[in-house]
């Protein structure tokens, strides 16, 4: 089974839609969707989200599944951090001084991570996150056990399945499937606007699967294009050769 995180576009936060750039840039992804056969196609309810998908839509002859849980990771943390309730955007000499944050059964649990007010905690959000996905890929024949997947029949082993959603939700996501701490995904990895990462299964026992990542923030459709890619999320200069 393939799982195919797609970014969305460059955004237009105020709005919650895409900048020109960002349309530009969704239209470059859709040329290089059309050359994928996938076999099913969700998207975050989200406006940014939401035009992204459109062009593959239309590319792919195909309308998303729209999974509320797609939307942007959105547990919230005391402000006091300096993060506006973001639970990532840390200092990095604040987060890195906390060993727990780098604990994939600790992190959601830290001070730093507790809920703050009425609105949805971390450990809350993350936890709905790995059950939703659990049960989008035990509907392939993939289910859980522990740190890995069971596969107890062929039909999901081919199945190729595109998530267009945002760059927290998919960290929330890798983050359960390579057993890797989510501050430690977000504090490390940058996905760029309208990025590919590609996500397979591997079993080298038969029935025993494990997802092993192909490739992250993946954008040569824009390089192809000759569309500079954004740095929307990113804190310093894009490479761009």
């Amino acid at each position: 089974m393939k799982l195919i995180l797609i970014r969305h576009a460059e955004p237009d936060y105020d709005r919650d839609s895409l900048t020109p750039k960002g349309f530009r840039e969704a239209e470059c992804l859709a040329g290089r969707a059309k050359e994928w056969e996938i076999d099913a196609l969700y998207v975050s309810p989200l406006g940014r989200a939401r035009r992204t998908a459109e062009p593959i839509e239309r590319a792919l002859g195909r309308k998303a599944a729209v999974l509320d849980w797609l939307r942007e990771f959105r547990g919230v943390i005391g402000e006091e951090y300096g993060t506006e309730g973001l639970a990532w955007d840390f200092p990095p000499k604040f987060w890195t001084g906390i060993d727990g944050l780098y604990d994939k059964d600790v992190w959601y649990d830290t001070q730093v991570m507790a809920k703050c007010g009425d609105a949805p905690g971390v450990k809350e959000v993350y936890l709905e996150t790995c059950r939703e996905l659990d049960a989008l890929l035990a509907s392939y024949g993939c289910h859980r056990e522990k740190n890995y997947y069971r596969t107890d029949t062929d039909a999901g082993k081919d199945k190729t399945v595109a998530l267009v959603c945002h760059m927290g939700i998919s960290f929330a996501m890798i983050s359960h499937l390579l057993g890797i701490a989510f501050p430690a995904l977000m504090g490390g990895f940058f996905l760029p606007p309208s990025s590919v990462t590609v996500l397979g299964t591997e079993e080298m026992e038969p029935g025993i699967a494990y997802f092993r990542c192909q490739g992250l923030g993946d954008v040569w459709h824009l390089r192809r294009n000759g569309e500079p890619i954004s740095a929307s999320g990113y804190f310093t200069e894009i490479f761009q050769k």
